[in-house]
């Protein structure tokens, strides 16, 4: 399986994500997505590191409306 593109509903930001459980989700972010993304960014500017945000709502959403619109495919789905 290989990842597949997701571009965010909120910002633009594309990412590539592979699911391989429904509940497991891999997130390859691209180069300057995180500074484009509109919930990581403006954390990283107060001082926190991109990498330690969880997960962006905007974005996880975008994510989920892939899945169920079968743009995003599951490995395992169980």
């Amino acid at each position: 399986m290989s990842a597949q593109p997701v571009d965010c509903a909120a910002c633009g930001v594309r990412v590539f994500v592979e699911k391989i459980t429904p509940p497991h989700t891999s997130v390859q972010w691209t180069t300057g997505a995180a500074a484009a993304c509109g919930e990581i960014a403006p954390r990283a500017a107060a001082g926190e590191p991109a990498a330690r945000v969880p997960h962006c709502t905007a974005l996880r959403a975008s994510i989920d409306r892939a899945v169920a619109e079968g743009r995003v495919t599951i490995a395992f789905p169980e």
